[in-house]
């Protein structure tokens, strides 16, 4: 049997379960699927544990039964605005002279980084080579093979507040499964939506999640810069509920089935009936008033999204444009707004650069991109492993699985040719920073 990997994406609005596999073509093919109410997330973060816990059962329940197989072991995602992306520079001295520069070289400089000292709170949860020196030769993608004294390079290191890991932690362990990785959610969402070409022109991903919408930069094949904007589709429902004074649920559904993003597209004598409470008359809403406070608020977010692309240097390079995933990539004329308040071309992105034939339809929706992206990580990781490990490595990844389905290492290439082969060995370094009971020590 090939190996089965799940990915668990905890959302601000939904809790999802993905199994896939490979199939003959190396296609990814989902064979089940489960997804839940999440209550207990704010803003991309762990507010409630039991609530939490809660969805990730009822999801995991589903998944189990419309697979057939028994999950034991997850990859997670991890989002939020406590999410931190940072430019540092790292270097080592090699201690073989006159030999050439070998991949366990490379690993040494990468795990060195993760020693670096971070915001009191915050841990290294990915270290992403951009590019290396060798003695005095700038720019090297790819180090190994080539002769020199002196390794330097320079990496984005990213990292997350401790307290939201160790309550995902919590939740996926009361839930009686294993995290064999936390990945960030706009990495995974990247694997799933994202081609190599547009990695490589320059592409800006934009993930419009229920709770904030997530943002990363790729330049040349590397992951340049990510953020996460305390911004989502829930804020809009917010804003709908109080500018057109209607209830939670009514908001929802107007934004969903009514709601577009730019207003001089909607009908100003188009409205829409609200049932009113309790006997009373139902109120009218205006198609076109719905749509000026949705695009108040996608302004607002494009505008953030834009600072950040801003910040990372990488403004003018882009070639590739926008690429917009996440449940609020379904918002009518979102496309065109973020095309005409940023100057650049702009694509919704579906989760099936990688899919084949899967068992349930609806994975390809935007909304699924994250969970999607969590299992094509393993996949890629666990590729990049094969090809990278010896045997030694490889027996001790292959009895983990044990009738377990198992996830592989963390956002694989996203980062780079030698990221997931880094985080091999430096994710050791995030584990082993819990003890038995769960706790961060």
């Amino acid at each position: 049997m090939s190996d089965i990997i799940v990915g668990l994406d905890i959302g601000t609005t939904k809790v999802c379960a993905v199994a896939g596999r490979l199939d003959d073509y190396g296609q990814l093919e989902i064979i089940g699927m489960g997804s839940a109410v999440s209550e207990g997330v704010r803003d991309g973060v762990v507010s409630n544990i039991n609530r939490t816990t809660t969805a990730i059962q009822q999801a995991l329940i589903a998944a189990e039964k419309d697979a057939q197989i028994e999950i034991g072991i997850v990859n997670v995602g991890i989002a939020g605005k406590h999410i931190r992306s940072v430019q540092q520079k790292g270097g080592i001295t090699l201690r073989h002279k006159d030999e050439e520069i070998t991949m366990d070289d490379v690993i040494r400089l990468s795990n060195d980084m993760y020693r670096m000292i971070t915001d009191p709170g915050h841990q290294i949860i990915h270290v992403i080579p951009q590019q290396y020196t060798v003695d005095h030769e700038e720019s090297i993608k790819d180090p190994v093979g080539m002769a020199g004294v002196r390794l330097d390079g320079q990496f984005n290191v990213i990292t997350a507040s401790s307290n939201a890991i160790r309550n995902i932690k919590r939740c996926v362990d009361r839930a009686e499964l294993e995290i064999d990785d936390l990945i960030l959610e706009p990495l995974a969402s990247s694997i799933s939506v994202l081609s190599e070409e547009e990695k490589e022109a320059g592409v800006m991903i934009v993930d419009i999640g229920g709770g904030t919408t997530d943002v990363a930069i790729f330049y040349e094949g590397v992951l340049r810069h990510t953020a996460v904007i305390p911004f989502g589709g829930d804020i809009i429902t917010s804003d709908i509920k109080q500018g057109c004074a209607v209830m939670p649920q009514q908001a929802e559904l107007l934004k969903v089935k009514f709601g577009r993003s730019l207003s001089e597209e909607a009908n100003e004598n188009e409205v829409v009936s609200i049932p009113g409470i309790r006997n009373r008359p139902p109120k009218e809403i205006s198609i076109k008033n719905l749509a000026y406070i949705i695009e108040a608020r996608m302004d607002e977010v494009i505008e953030l999204a834009m600072a950040e692309l801003r910040r990372s240097g990488f403004e003018h390079r882009l070639t590739a444009g926008v690429v917009l995933t996440g449940g609020g990539a379904l918002l009518k004329n979102i496309k065109q707004l973020f095309e005409y308040r940023t100057g650049l071309d702009a694509r919704i992105g579906y989760p099936n650069e990688h899919l084949g034939k899967s068992k349930r339809d609806e994975i390809k929706n935007p909304m699924y991109a994250t969970a999607v992206g969590l299992v094509l990580a393993g996949f890629k990781a666990l590729e990049k492993t094969s090809a990278s490990y010896d045997d030694e490595h490889m027996d001790g990844a292959t009895n983990k699985q044990d009738n377990k389905h198992r996830v592989s290492d963390t956002s694989s290439n996203a980062g780079g040719n030698f990221f997931s082969s880094m985080l091999r060995k430096a994710k050791d370094l995030l584990i082993d920073d819990y003890d038995d009971s769960g706790y961060y020590q």
